[in-house]
C-alpha cells in the first residue's frame, strides 16, 4: 500500500524483520559481534560505523531485510534517547538521522521510515532532536523515489507548520500535494487555511484530527490522539488560569489523560506526572 497508515504495512515489515533474524541469524550474530568489538566513543565514530560502505559489505543481496533491522534500531534509539533526555539535559540524537538515511537507502520504498522518521526528527527537545530541516530532507528523499506520493507533501507541510511555524511554506507544500493523483480534498483546504489563519490553535486541532481520522494504523492514531489531548489540556489550562486569576478556582480537575492539574506559584500547569507532559510549544 502507498500509505503509512495502511493496515498491512507495519505487519509486513515486522514479518520481514523476523525472517532476517531467523533465516540470516548468522549474519545478525556477526553484526552484533562487530558492534561489540568496535568502540564507538563519539557520534562521529557511530556514523562512520553506519556508513554505506560498511553496510554494503554487510547486507549482500538482503538489503530490504537488513533495512528492517536498522529501522527497528532507529526506533529503539529514538525511544531510548527521549527517555534519557527527560532526566539528562544535553542528550544527543546525532545517530538518528544517519540510521534513518541508511534505512531508506537500503530500502528506498520504506514508507514508514520516511514518514515516522520525519516525525521523530522534527519533535522538539526533549521529545526528539528538534531537526525539522532534516525531517524535510528525509521526506524529500522519499519524494525523489515516489514523486506522486501526496502523503510526503502532506508531511512536509506539517513539519513546516508544526515545527518551523512557517505557514507560507506549509501552505505551498499542502497545495503541491493536493495536485497529485489520489490526494484528498482537504489537502487544498489546508493550503488555504495556512494562509488565512496561520498558527492558531484551531488549525493545529484540524491538522491532528485529520491525521487521527484518516489513520488505520494504531501507532499513528495514538500519536494523533495524544496531540489532540494536549491541545485540549492547553484550552483547559487557559480556562483554569482565568478562574484562578479571578479568585474563582475552587478545585483543580483532571487533565484529559487523568492526571490532576497543579498550581505552581500563580500559574496553573500540567503535572509532570501526566503522560501529556510536556505540552508542545504553540505555533
Amino acid at each position: 500500500s502507498s500509505d503509512v497508515c495502511s493496515s498491512d504495512l507495519w505487519p509486513r515489515h515486522v514479518a520481514r524483520a523476523t525472517v532476517i533474524v531467523l533465516v540470516l541469524g548468522g549474519l545478525s550474530v556477526w553484526l552484533q559481534a562487530a558492534r561489540d568489538s568496535t568502540p564507538l566513543p563519539t557520534s562521529a565514530a557511530e556514523e562512520l560505523y553506519l556508513s554505506r560502505r560498511a553496510a554494503s559489505r554487510l547486507v549482500f543481496t538482503h538489503r530490504s531485510l537488513v533495512a528492517d533491522l536498522y529501522w527497528i534500531r532507529a526506533v529503539q534509539y529514538f525511544g531510548g534517547r527521549t527517555q534519557l533526555a527527560e532526566t539528562q539535559p544535553g542528550v544527543s540524537f546525532d545517530l538518528l538521522y544517519p540510521l534513518l538515511d541508511l534505512t531508506t537507502t537500503l530500502d528506498p520504498k520504506f514508507n514508514i521510515a520516511y514518514r515516522f522518521g520525519a516525525v521523530f526528527l522534527s519533535e522538539s527537545y526533549p521529545n526528539g532532536p528538534g531537526q525539522p530541516e532534516r525531517a524535510i530532507a528525509l521526506l524529500e528523499k522519499g519524494l525523489a523515489e515516489a514523486p506522486v506520493k501526496w502523503q510526503y507533501w502532506h508531511d512536509i507541510g506539517f513539519v513546516h507548520y508544526w515545527a518551523k511555524h512557517d505557514y507560507r511554506n506549509a501552505s505551498e507544500a499542502f497545495r503541491r500535494g493536493s495536485e497529485l493523483p489520489g490526494a484528498p480534498w482537504w489537502m487544498r483546504s489546508l493550503a488555504a487555511t495556512m494562509l488565512l489563519r496561520g498558527g492558531d490553535r484551531s488549525t493545529s486541532r484540524l491538522l491532528w484530527r485529520q491525521l487521527y481520522e484518516t489513520a488505520n494504523n494504531e501507532y499513528a492514531r495514538q500519536a494523533a490522539l495524544t496531540k489532540l489531548m494536549q491541545l485540549q489540556a492547553i484550552d483547559e489550562i487557559d480556562r483554569l488560569q482565568s478562574a484562578f486569576d479571578r479568585g474563582a478556582l475552587s478545585a483543580l480537575p483532571l487533565d484529559p489523560a487523568g492526571a490532576p492539574y497543579r498550581v505552581v506559584g500563580s500559574r496553573v500547569e500540567l503535572s509532570p506526572a501526566s503522560r501529556l507532559y510536556p505540552l508542545p510549544v504553540e505555533p
